[in-house]
């Protein structure tokens, strides 16, 4: 897939599904679809009414993940994921500094796919999973101009809700996309090295908006 094609359709992805609107306790009973669509729905509607996040105020999107993502998405087992077997090598130090800096490398990534979002919309597909799953797979399609995109989430069951831990764009899924890149640099400089490159690219990225 082309890589700005990507980075648009998974900052659409990360507009409209991770940066989940709503009280904790309203989405700790709603089954998972559900949660996906209203979120969506909420979510799409309030970044098309906020002028500082259509410009591009990166300031703002990542005072609205701090405030609004952490809720709804298990963001420590999608850093381990991505990170991969060396996450257990990992000091507790190293596994928070790799949680933030890749907090911030997706949303100062994508942040500019934000200010694109316009008509959009979300139609969630009928859930293939039995009552008592844990784990279960929403598959959704975000409709607006142009084809249809295939947007899939990976999500658990938790004591305070359902909660994301990756997400497949297109059949490409976020997780692994990083895992590749992670892995490269783990084994050329050590998580110490992951750190300072993530670090690095994050410095890069300030004041961009894509």
């Amino acid at each position: 897939m082309n890589r700005r094609i990507f980075s648009y359709v998974v900052g659409v992805s990360l507009a409209s599904a991770l940066l989940a609107a709503g009280p904790a306790v309203r989405a700790a009973d709603e089954a998972p679809d559900a949660l996906i669509k209203r979120t969506s729905t909420e979510v799409l509607d309030a970044i098309k009414s906020d002028k500082a996040i259509q410009g591009g105020d990166v300031g703002k999107i990542i005072a609205l993940v701090d405030g609004k993502v952490m809720p709804h998405v298990n963001f420590t087992r999608m850093t381990a994921s991505a990170v991969g077997r060396n996450w257990r090598q990992a000091t507790p130090e190293q596994q928070k500094r790799l949680q933030d800096e890749f907090k911030t490398l997706l949303v100062r990534t994508y942040s500019g796919a934000l200010i694109q979002v316009k008509d959009q919309t979300v139609s969630v597909k009928p859930l293939r999973a039995a009552a008592a799953d844990t784990e279960v797979q929403v598959r959704t399609e975000v409709i607006g101009r142009g084809d249809p995109i295939q947007l899939d989430y990976r999500m658990e069951k938790t004591a305070s809700g359902w909660k994301i831990y990756d997400l497949n764009v297109l059949g490409i899924w976020l997780v692994e996309t990083y895992r590749t890149q992670f892995a490269q640099e783990i084994s050329a400089k050590g998580v110490d090295g992951l750190i300072a490159a993530l670090a690095e690219r994050n410095k890069s990225n300030t004041g961009k908006k894509s």
